[in-house]
């Protein structure tokens, strides 16, 4: 996969917001570290607000948007918005009970096929989508369990951490611009940059509707997986190449 390096970008000035991904992407061996903390100040000096993009539940995305410095954060991957104290869901679910009941009989036909797969520990918090542990799953069990999902209703998606069986219509794209329509309408699409690392953040790629989309370094090993790239790539992985990119849109300062 051949792109542009971060370096060669030459049209940043006129970004006011970044939609980023959160682990593999902001976090450092699964960590927020002090270096990525003060780059989010370094945006919000600079007038450049921060929307985290996640697939992380809505438990926990509950409290990200509280605790840092970010105007919003979506979680389960276009599923919920959380901005400060209020909170909708992007995707509509008539009957949570009954949406959670066919989640569940899904990964149980999954796991009767790939026993090895384990449900994540904060599926417990989550409303929209169903998750696992991707550790230990090859690329073409990824595949047969794609196809399994969609046979049954469902799309599929995984991260660096975990594995989403959800709704057909939710992804990161669409929760995005649904929040941007709604919530920051005096943004438009050629003021904001998307950043991700993994085949999770795929539509976010998407020039269609994001010009200026960045990748950290990790995502090229995916590089044979993604139909959309990013405009450009980092040099430095996870959250060394999120502070990368913020240096590119600060230099200003």
């Amino acid at each position: 996969m051949t792109l542009l390096s971060l370096s060669h970008a030459t049209d940043l000035q006129a970004v006011r917001l970044v939609a980023t991904d959160m682990d593999g992407t902001l976090t450092i061996a699964d960590k927020f570290t002090p270096d990525v903390l003060k780059a989010f100040q370094r945006l919000k000096q600079a007038g450049i607000s921060v929307l985290i993009v996640t697939g992380r539940s809505a438990g926990w995305v509950n409290a990200i948007a509280a605790y840092l410095p970010v105007v919003g954060a979506i979680a389960e991957n276009g599923g919920l918005f959380y901005r400060g104290e209020s909170q909708f869901l992007i995707t509509p679910i008539p009957d949570l009970k009954q949406h959670r009941l066919k989640l569940f009989e899904t990964f149980k036909a999954l796991k009767a096929q790939f026993p090895k797969i384990q449900e994540t520990s904060d599926n417990q918090f989550r409303l929209t989508d169903w998750t696992f542990d991707i550790e230990g799953i090859s690329p073409s069990e990824l595949e047969t369990m794609a196809e399994i999902c969609q046979t049954q209703g469902w799309s599929f998606t995984y991260s660096t951490v975990q594995c989403h069986i959800k709704p057909i219509q939710q992804n990161k794209a669409d929760g995005l611009l649904q929040v941007l329509n709604q919530q920051f309408p005096e943004v438009s699409l050629e003021q904001i940059i998307t950043v991700g690392d993994s085949p999770n953040d795929e539509t976010l790629f998407n020039s269609q509707y994001f010009p200026r989309s960045v990748g950290v370094a990790n995502l090229l090993r995916y590089s044979d997986r993604l139909t959309h790239k990013p405009t450009y790539i980092t040099t430095l992985p996870e959250g060394n190449g999120f502070c990368e990119l913020v240096q590119h849109l600060t230099l200003r300062l």
